[in-house]
């Protein structure tokens, strides 16, 4: 992210509302995929950077998707997402589901963009690359605002032992809320796509 908040120069960028990717690939080293605005389902994507590469204020599940942090290209710690949910009544999110995550390098799950900032980490297969702390609430956010969390998730970079203690526990009743399709689609959109 640069000094001007509304401004990223990305690989690619979303804007759109009701959006499909299916094996798609992302590349890039910081800001690689701007999930802007809108509803989006991105399955069996490949994405991958070294800085806030999964960015924006989109409401999307990311399901059976590969993230590689590339973090052989910093000197430091990085950063898989940087979601920007401005509100907390706002509905948007990230949510990875059935994920594999690996890289090279320590990178953090994420930090808030903006002051709502929402992402779940669910039933991800997390490699050894995650900062044991995982979060960071960057910029001086409030840490009781953000939503970051993790549920169910397994490999070495999973422990949660260590993780910053303002990350949210969720409830299995809102987990299921988050990662069912009808969080991006409650009118049937995906349904009616072509096979």
């Amino acid at each position: 992210m640069g000094k001007n908040p509304t401004a990223v120069a990305a690989a690619a960028a979303i804007h759109g509302d009701k959006s499909y990717f299916y094996r798609c690939g992302f590349s890039s080293v910081q800001d690689t995929l701007w999930d802007n605005s809108g509803r989006h389902y991105f399955k069996r994507c490949t994405i991958e950077g070294a800085v806030d590469f999964i960015c924006g204020a989109g409401q999307s599940i990311y399901e059976d998707c590969t993230i590689r942090y590339l973090g052989d290209l910093l000197k430091g710690t990085g950063y898989i997402t940087a979601q920007s949910r401005e509100e907390k009544t706002d509905a948007n999110g990230f949510v990875f589901k059935n994920c594999n995550v690996y890289g090279t390098g320590k990178a953090l799950l994420g930090r808030a963009w903006r002051q709502s900032a929402r992402v779940l980490f669910y039933n991800c297969q997390f490699a050894d690359i995650i900062d044991p702390l995982g979060w960071e609430a960057w910029n001086g956010q409030s840490q009781e605002q953000l939503t970051f969390a993790e549920y169910g998730n397994r490999g070495p970079g999973a422990d949660t032992s260590k993780r910053v203690q303002w990350e949210k526990k969720l409830s299995a009743q809102a987990v299921a809320q988050f990662t069912s399709m009808s969080y991006i689609d409650n009118e049937g959109w995906l349904q009616s796509l072509p096979v």
